[in-house]
């Protein structure tokens, strides 16, 4: 048998992989994180398939359920909110298994952060205004952050940042970025991205604070931050496209004396 890491995705149904769907549809065995998990993901399981929910279990608990497929040789759908690459505790799980010689794979979901920008129409490398993006968390009751990890060395560098897990600490977090971005620095809070219960709230370092606390937000939504979450009045061309461009050279490099594509 063998445990399949699924991405589940940021939560509509449609958005799951051709390859997660048919994992889903195969495996006996379903663990799944309720707090985030749309329940049409779980329409995809087998109607005779054990679905277990983990958002109450300890990780012994997860692998012994994981343990007992494997005794019985029934194949493991282990669904992960987003993509099972960022903050799926999928080190720890596969350790474990390794240790007990079972078998595991990975299959990659649509991110979270894919989809909030996705929701908000916002590409988030912007030429010349932005070109790198930053995944990161900060720590409230949680596992500490590495020291190399603060999230004012994250500021500096001013790249579009995207903040999971945080959206508690809006507060301070927003305090502490106005220092580097200024409080007019445009932000978006996306609830729940392609969920029925999708909220997306939209403000400044500024005044987001208080409109999270508004809305009532306090789990599974995704902070963004940056020039790029706005709407840019104007934007430099991406060289790629700028018609600028000499298009007379080949993928290859090579041009003749014309300036028309040689073919190698």
């Amino acid at each position: 048998m063998t445990v399949h890491f699924i991405g589940a995705g940021p939560g509509a149904a449609d958005l799951l992989t051709l390859r997660a769907a048919r994992l889903i549809r195969e495996s006996p065995v379903c663990l799944y994180a309720g707090t985030y998990l749309d329940p049409e993901v779980l329409a995809q399981c087998s109607p005779e398939a054990e679905l277990i929910d983990t958002q109450g279990l300890d990780l012994d608990r997860i692998i012994e359920h994981c343990a007992r497929a494997d005794a019985a040789g029934r194949d493991v759908a282990r669904l992960c909110s987003g993509d099972p690459s960022l903050y799926s505790a999928l080190t720890e799980q596969t350790r474990r298994l390794d240790a007990l010689g079972i078998a595991w794979d990975v299959t990659p979901g649509v991110p979270a952060y894919a989809g909030a920008a996705a929701v908000l129409g916002a590409e988030l490398t912007v030429p010349e205004l932005v070109q790198s993006v930053v995944l990161t968390r900060t720590q409230a009751r949680s596992t500490a952050m590495p020291e190399s990890e603060a999230l004012a060395g994250f500021a500096r560098t001013r790249a579009t940042l995207v903040l999971h897990l945080a959206i508690t600490r809006i507060g301070p977090i927003a305090a502490e970025l106005i220092a580097e971005y200024g409080a007019d620095c445009p932000v978006a809070v996306v609830y729940r991205a392609s969920q029925p219960e999708q909220l997306v709230l939209r403000g400044t370092l500024a005044d987001i604070a208080d409109r999270v606390v508004e809305a009532g937000l306090r789990q599974a939504a995704v902070i963004l931050v940056g020039g790029a979450v706005g709407v840019p009045a104007e934007c430099a061309q991406s060289h790629l496209y700028d018609p600028a461009r000499d298009r007379s050279v080949s993928a290859s490099g090579v041009s003749d004396s014309s300036g028309a594509a040689v073919r190698l």
